[in-house]
């Protein structure tokens, strides 16, 4: 087997914060050429401010994806320790001059219809299908506040990622976000040189035959494959 050798003299060094979680597993496992850092529970705590203002200390970029799940688009609650996570990575990293900031918003900030044959566009008037989504909006609405303070910020509404050892779930047929998609939005999102007009939303999910999202962007990015069939649910 090859491995490829990362010279770490060179690589940028990219914070990924609830690494543990699916698509962070995803990110780890398959992203290269950069030195990955992770901050998760309990090891680090990203809604200690100063745990994390400490963490981010030499890194060159920001994936944000920690978010507690016991709110999800099924809960009609609203942990404002969510909220405290992401304004903290906004704060650290305008305070220690990390200008790209890719953040883990999802297709719950607007609502979809199965079966539709209307798109759906991320910059259209989001309806929130839950408290869930409504704060993820609020997420992205802070993300374009801090872009205008000189953050490049990218909000990636992203779909259903499935661990292989999960059993798929049927909604992702619609939504689901296969990992090699995955890790090229990610590589697409690190790699772009400039963040237009600093600020970007984009739809992250894949090729899918059921898709109801529109996934247009400036990145350059077009996924290849879907859902349905990567996760085998026929």
């Amino acid at each position: 087997m090859f491995f490829k050798i990362v010279n770490t003299k060179m690589a940028r060094k990219i914070l990924i914060t609830g690494s543990k979680g699916q698509i962070g597993s995803v990110l780890l496992g398959g992203l290269r050429n950069y030195i990955l850092v992770e901050a998760d529970l309990p090891e680090t705590d990203v809604r200690d401010y100063a745990t994390l203002l400490k963490k981010c200390k030499g890194i060159d970029a920001i994936i944000h994806l920690a978010w507690d799940t016991n709110e999800n688009h099924r809960s009609k609650t609203y942990n404002p320790d969510n909220s405290l996570m992401f304004l903290n990575v906004y704060k650290a990293s305008l305070e220690l001059g990390i200008k790209r900031v890719i953040m883990a918003s999802s297709v719950h900030a607007d609502e979809y219809v199965a079966n539709s044959t209307a798109r759906l566009y991320v910059n259209q008037n989001p309806k929130p299908n839950s408290p869930y989504g409504a704060h993820k909006i609020f997420m992205e609405k802070m993300g374009y506040w801090y872009s205008q303070q000189g953050l490049e910020i990218i909000c990636i509404r992203f779909g259903g990622v499935c661990g292989l050892n999960r059993k798929p779930w049927n909604s992702l047929k619609i939504e689901g976000l296969a990992h090699a998609d995955c890790l090229d939005l990610i590589e697409k999102c690190l790699s772009i040189k400039t963040v237009p007009q600093n600020y970007m939303v984009l739809y992250g999910v894949s090729n899918n035959k059921l898709g109801v999202h529109d996934f247009s962007n400036p990145l350059g990015w077009k996924p290849i494959l879907d859902a349905a069939e990567f996760y085998n649910w026929g």
